[in-house]
């Protein structure tokens, strides 16, 4: 957990860095895709829940912390200028890009990329895909997120489908979630794909040596589960992973693996639940410290330990969820991201090109016969 810690839970240093940071250097030139000499990300200014200045200022704290970026805002020129001046400008490595059409977290994802052609969304895709950035990080709608990948970046090679990764903090350890909602109808080869995939994230941009992988399952034995987890079961056994088998979602509590691999109707019920049950928990102990005053008291004397709780079910803690296997990088935030989530969401794409994540993706897979079947 180390260098777990240093990679991924860097966020309060960055914020304290952020303050006494400069305006940043002037923009490099393009350099090729896959090794730039500086990470090229574009920003969706328009969308998610939060007031466009959350974005605005998250952008505005990472071009003043790392000065080896280039960021590419993408929205309304004019509203993004007037939100840019009223925190104090804008520093030498941020560029605005117009793009005034917003995609609604409710619109059809298909049908509002091909009716919006200037929404931030499609523009910043396609910034990706003529290789004028190096990757995406969006708060907006996901099933636009998702069908703008798949439409404009394409696949890695012999990725079969993209699956979305989640860093879950589990109170005192992460887990790696994949897939959480990007495909609900899965093969076993795109649950391996998943573990494969995961495994490269886990160990190059949150730094875990030797990450075991599990499969979601109803039972420990290997016979347990449907059709799906059966065959999935097979495939992971044999693959290059530290596989640790079937585990059951009491061992995301316990330290039983490090990555989740899941179809993506579970896991996105498993990352909400998370979420949820959590947050609720917490507002439940609030309500209830209000009802005594002593617990008024136990509340005052526990304060860091609820703080903790707070902080392990924080989205914005680790940046945001990539898109995993996609021919660019990609980045999806919480909906309702602040600008320390936006922030860190830019630091973890800028680490996804440093590493070289997606090379390395595929890679993996070429090494995986099971992984380098017929495509589904």
């Amino acid at each position: 957990m180390t260098q777990v810690s240093r990679r991924m839970n860097a966020s309060s240093e960055d914020e304290g860095a952020s303050e006494k940071a400069g305006a940043a250097a002037d923009v490099a030139a393009p350099s090729a895709r896959g090794g730039p000499a500086r990470a090229r990300i574009v920003v969706d200014a328009l969308g998610g829940d939060a007031p466009l200045g959350e974005r605005l200022q998250g952008a505005v704290n990472a071009a003043r912390l790392y000065d080896d970026i280039h960021l590419f805002l993408a929205g309304p020129r004019e509203e993004m200028e007037h939100g840019l001046s009223e925190l104090g400008g804008s520093p030498a490595n941020i560029e605005l890009v117009h793009a005034p059409e917003p995609i609604g977290m409710h619109e059809p994802p298909v049908q509002a990329l091909r009716s919006k052609r200037n929404s931030s969304i499609a523009v910043g895709m396609e910034m990706v895909a003529r290789g004028k950035a190096d990757a995406f990080v969006s708060a907006g709608n996901t099933g636009a997120v998702a069908a703008g990948g798949a439409l404009k970046l394409g696949r890695l090679k012999g990725v079969q489908r993209p699956g979305i990764a989640a860093a879950m903090q589990v109170i005192d350890h992460l887990v790696v979630a994949i897939d959480v909602g990007a495909n609900v109808d899965c093969k076993p080869v795109h649950l391996l794909q998943y573990g494969i995939m995961a495994n490269v994230f886990a160990r190059e941009v949150l730094g875990l040596e030797e990450p075991r992988v599990g499969l979601l399952n109803v039972g420990e034995e290997a016979a347990k589960g449907n059709e799906l987890a059966k065959q999935a079961y097979e495939l992971l056994s044999r693959a290059h992973l530290n596989f640790v088998g079937n585990v059951e979602p009491e061992k995301l509590f316990n330290h039983g693996c490090d990555i989740v691999v899941c179809d993506g109707f579970v896991g996105n019920v498993l990352l909400k639940l998370g979420e949820s049950l959590t947050m609720r928990l917490i507002g439940w102990v609030r309500d209830q410290v209000q009802q005594s005053f002593r617990y008024k008291v136990g509340f005052a004397l526990c304060r860091d330990l609820f703080r903790h709780l707070r902080h392990c079910a924080d989205y914005g803690e680790y940046g945001g969820a990539p898109l995993l296997g996609l021919n660019g990088v990609t980045i999806k935030t919480h909906g309702a991201s602040d600008a320390r989530a936006i922030q860190n969401a830019i630091r973890e794409a800028r680490t996804f090109v440093e590493m070289h994540v997606n090379e390395h993706i595929e890679e993996a897979i070429q090494k995986d016969t099971a992984a380098r079947s017929p495509r589904a």
